[in-house]
Formats: structure tokens, sequence, C-alpha cells
């Protein structure tokens, strides 16, 4: 693909929980984005890269690197994402989640498929989760503010992956070409 077919490239920004990968599924499967995780390389034109960078040296360096069309922040109130999170136990042969409000199990501490105990990652332990927030905040405020001074930052906020995701779609839609047409703001 030339430089004159470049499309986008954009970055995903939210707090741990804030539904960072369930917006990034959805809208590699809505647009023409590849999804890079922080360690896969960026080769091509067109994508998406999710959680990352986290500081304002990382954002520097990438940008000095590709030139970042769009900075898609997910704001979401860090008491919601502190109750998501500590719901969350997941299969841990599988990486399979449950959450206890949204998503429970059939059997409490059972996983539906295979009958084995769920477990509760240290990371999603109250305590752990306000040190990972507060840790986030601090880190990433610059990298927000340095999006925001180019332009390029466009936030989204709300409560709800669901609720979010149709202004993200909507935004996306004036940026990059869709695969799917029929699916539209469906997740």
């Amino acid at each position: 693909m030339g430089a004159s077919a470049r499309l986008l490239r954009a970055v995903i920004m939210g707090a741990p929980g804030s539904g960072k990968g369930t917006v990034s599924s959805r809208i590699t499967r809505h647009f023409a984005l590849k999804h890079l995780a922080s360690g896969d390389l960026l080769r091509d034109d067109i994508w998406l890269l999710d959680g990352f960078p986290r500081t304002l040296p990382q954002a520097e360096a990438l940008d000095g690197a590709y030139q970042i069309d769009t900075a898609i922040n997910l704001n979401v109130p860090f008491e919601v994402i502190k109750q998501r999170l500590t719901a969350r136990w997941i299969h841990p042969a599988s990486g399979r989640v449950h959450n206890i409000e949204f998503h429970p199990p059939k059997a409490v501490g059972i996983d539906d498929l295979t009958g084995e105990p769920l477990i509760q990652r240290d990371d999603d332990q109250p305590e752990t989760v306000v040190k990972r927030l507060k840790a986030y905040e601090v880190q990433t405020q610059p990298v927000l503010e340095y999006y925001r001074k180019k332009g390029v930052l466009e936030s989204f906020s709300g409560t709800e992956t669901n609720k979010i995701w149709p202004h993200v779609y909507a935004f996306l839609q004036t940026k990059v070409p869709q695969i799917n047409q029929k699916a539209s703001v469906t997740p």
C-alpha cells in the first residue's frame, strides 16, 4: 500500500478495564483497520494501536516514527472501572472471563464449559485496581494533553462500552472505510 493510500493510524487510550479491548475488536470488525497490541510490529499503513503509548516519552517516540492521525480516549469513571475489574473472574487455562455482574458463571466460582474453578487475578483485587488506576492517571494525563495539543485527541465518555461504542463508530465512519456495512453500530 503506497503512501497516498494510507488511511489512518490510530491509538486507543483508556484506563485498564475501560473497554479498550472490546472497542478495539469492534473497530477491527467494522472498519479496515488492523488491531495491534503494543508488542506488534507497525508495518502497515492502516492500524489501531491498543493501550500504547502510556507515557509522554513513548508518545513522542511513536510520533517520531509514525504520524498518528487520531488518539481515541475512552473516558470511563474510575469507580465504574473498579466495579468492573473487581467483578472479573477468569478461567486460567483458557483465559475465559466471567464478570459476576454482567456475565456470571452458571455456578458461582466455576467455569461454565469445563467445570474447573475460576480465579480472580491479583490485578483485579480491589486495592490493586485502585493503585493501577491512580498510576494510569498519573502516567497518561501528559499523553492525553500531548495528543490534545496536536489536535488529534477524540474523547468518548460513558459508563458502558455499548453506550460509548456508537459514538466511536460514528466518529470513525468519517475517517475510514467500513468492512461490514450491514453490521452498523451493533456490537
